[in-house]
């Protein structure tokens, strides 16, 4: 995808972000703090500044420049506020082509089927120009959100993984999904 892309949906833009996009980011990552907070790493006080957003940005732009990873944000039609955000991460070609999916949406949006939107175009986008044939995406057991997004988009569980990930201060397990390419 070029910097410039941009997949459309009904009631979102989304785009790798931009350089003068941090403050937007940032504005997501702080408004949206605690309601993430069980659902994510452990976050230092930096994580929650310009230049830490600024930061990620060019990471992001270097990562979709080298097709490792791809961290897109959902913004709104007018493009001033960031709904939610999605990355397919550790892009791996070969005979694999393959990809990790996270995502998140803003506390004020969960439930809307925003993040099913966003995800929809962007699952057919990895699956089309990107041309991958699986997009994997883990979730901790707890989170019936997820399990529901992930079951309507067509991910179908895969396994099960002990102390998969330190989410919030700990190890935790999480339900191993993926959704295959179909017509190969």
């Amino acid at each position: 995808m070029s910097v410039s892309a941009v997949l459309q949906t009904a009631r979102t833009r989304i785009r790798l972000p931009e350089p003068s996009d941090a403050p937007k980011l940032l504005r997501f990552r702080v408004d949206n703090r605690a309601h993430l907070a069980p659902w994510e790493p452990l976050r230092e006080d930096s994580y929650y500044t310009l230049e830490h957003c600024a930061q990620a940005i060019a990471d992001g732009q270097a990562a979709a420049r080298l097709d490792r990873g791809y961290p897109l944000i959902v913004f709104s039609p007018d493009g001033e506020d960031v709904l939610a955000s999605f990355t397919l991460s550790n892009v791996v070609r070969g005979p694999f082509q393959a990809c990790l999916l996270g995502y998140s949406v803003s506390a004020g949006l969960q439930g809307l089927g925003l993040m099913h939107e966003a995800l929809e175009a962007g699952l057919a986008w990895a699956f089309g120009e990107l041309g991958l044939h699986r997009v994997m995406a883990n979730y901790l057991p707890r989170n019936e959100r997820s399990a529901r997004l992930l079951e309507r988009l067509g991910f179908e569980r895969e396994g099960y993984a002990r102390e998969y990930l330190r989410i919030a201060g700990r190890w935790e397990d999480h339900v191993l999904t993926a959704k295959i390419r179909t017509g190969d």
